[in-house]
């Protein structure tokens, strides 16, 4: 079948990285025309270098040919981030997956963007080291794309996010030139390029390697299930365990519609019949994880808990964990269709946020499954849907848009760890004034990539863009396509 890129470009491309790791037949890009959301759009080629100096020629080919670049790990982004929706060069880093270095005297290690985040984890784990960002897709996402994201995981409550452990990164600019940002040490001299970077989502360019922090495994943890009968309760008790003093490693929440996914497929031990499970871990000396365990206990009690168990052992830990990090593919497996929602809200406001989200859901006729971060108040709920049924799409669109408006108007933000992307950079004039946008726009400028890296994700503007999210998703929406 015919290419719709121009033939020049694609010789070129193909002088960049060799023929056989570009991709440029229609039915061969089909693949990277979305990402984990609703949206779709074809590239006009993909390829798959190996090097730095092999993604500084594929952008220098793109700029000859005026094509934008469009970043991609594995393609598990949650905010249509690498849609390529105005076609152009998809640039897939899978190829660049070396741990390059691991210092486990000084705990850095600096690693490729291919490189998938459970296999670093695993590759530390001999040394009792981690990487603390852990999204739960970590058994295909990659360093790459948490880094674009600035990703989260359950562990972020006590650890931070991905921006708090890269220390420096190489990197790709829009002219094609290799550059370094940070280095080996917590606070670099200069401007702080790298954390401008870290949460960039490929629009100022292209991460080509990246040193990272490493922590050290904790001497004891303590996995604890807290089951309640209702959100309510389960919510309360968030905010008590951290009125009570203690700022658990995780604090997870699931509420009674993913618990009835999870516990017939993991066999977690999640009660059935229970309104809401809190999933808590401390860590750190077996004296402290002891006062702070007590202390969790007995604010899950006095807000409500029936029950709370307590994991001593690894392999009863990794069983309570396991029911938390295949929740989504569980909801995946039960739906047709479902659309993954990130936002933010203050953990004193779970109790009348999480009632509102229900309500809304049920108002708009969706079934809505919750499995979220609850420590940091990072909300994600998961509206479940059939997208051959007439309306159905838009009507999840509504009330996703419904539900981040609530996450704003009670002090919160529209993306907690998935980034804004294509999806929700409409919703970016809801939190940020139009100075506050200009001066991002100028950043880009700074770098050389506006309309060239990334374009149309994050700012609301831009040359050849939709103004509005409904306009955006009505030029871009997949039909039929992948709805998670």
């Amino acid at each position: 079948m015919p290419t719709t890129a121009s033939p020049a470009l694609i010789e070129a491309l193909q002088r960049a990285v060799g023929s056989q790791h570009v991709l440029h037949a229609p039915e061969d890009l089909i693949a990277y025309e979305y990402d984990a959301t609703i949206d779709r759009a074809r590239p006009d080629a993909v390829l798959f270098p190996a090097t730095a100096e092999q993604v500084a020629a594929v952008v220098r080919a793109a700029n000859q040919y005026d094509v934008p670049v469009i970043p991609r790990g594995s393609g598990t982004g949650l905010s249509g981030g690498t849609v390529p929706v105005k076609g152009g060069v998809v640039v897939a880093l899978t190829r660049m997956n070396r741990i390059v270095e691991v210092d486990a005297v000084n705990r850095v290690a600096v690693v490729e963007p291919g490189v998938v985040n459970l296999q670093l984890q695993e590759a530390l784990a001999p040394l009792r080291l981690a990487w603390a960002p852990d999204p739960s897709s970590q058994r295909i996402c990659t360093v790459g794309g948490n880094i674009a994201n600035n990703s989260g995981g359950p562990h972020t409550l006590a650890h931070g996010s991905t921006v708090n452990h890269v220390l420096g990164l190489e990197v790709v600019v829009s002219d094609g030139r290799v550059i370094n940002l940070g280095g080996r040490v917590l606070d670099a001299p200069g401007i702080d390029l790298r954390g401008l970077f870290v949460g960039s989502e490929g629009t100022l360019g292209i991460v080509t390697q990246a040193t990272i922090r490493l922590v050290p495994a904790a001497p004891d943890v303590r996995t604890m299930l807290a089951i309640f009968d209702s959100v309510d309760e389960a919510s309360a008790a968030v905010s008590a365990i951290i009125r009570n003093g203690v700022i658990p490693v995780a604090l997870e929440m699931l509420d009674q519609e993913i618990i009835k996914l999870v516990e017939p497929r993991i066999h977690a031990g999640y009660p059935l019949d229970a309104g809401a499970v809190l999933l808590i871990e401390v860590e750190g000396l077996s004296e402290g994880v002891a006062v702070e365990a007590d202390a969790v206990i007995e604010a899950c009690r006095a807000c409500g808990a029936r029950e709370v168990r307590s994991a001593d052992t690894q392999p009863a830990r990794d069983k309570l964990w396991e029911g938390r990090k295949v929740g989504i593919g569980a909801i995946g497996a039960a739906a047709p269709a479902f659309y993954l929602l990130d936002g933010v809200v203050p953990r004193t406001k779970l109790p009348q946020v999480m009632r509102r989200v229900l309500e809304l859901s049920a108002q708009y006729g969706f079934k809505c499954a919750n499995i979220f971060h609850a420590g940091d108040g990072n909300l994600h709920p998961n509206i479940m849907f059939d997208p051959q049924e007439e309306g159905a799409t838009q009507r999840v669109l509504d009330l996703g848009g419904e539900i981040m408006r609530l996450c704003v108007d009670v002090g919160g933000s529209i993306t907690g760890e998935h980034g804004i992307g294509l999806e929700k950079r409409s919703y970016m004039e809801w939190v940020f004034s139009p100075p506050d946008l200009a001066a991002m726009e100028r950043v880009r400028l700074a770098f050389g990539s506006a309309d060239r890296f990334n374009p149309c994700k994050i700012l609301p503007g831009g040359h050849g863009c939709a103004t509005g999210h409904a306009d955006e998703l009505a030029r871009h929406i997949a039909k039929p396509g992948v709805y998670i």
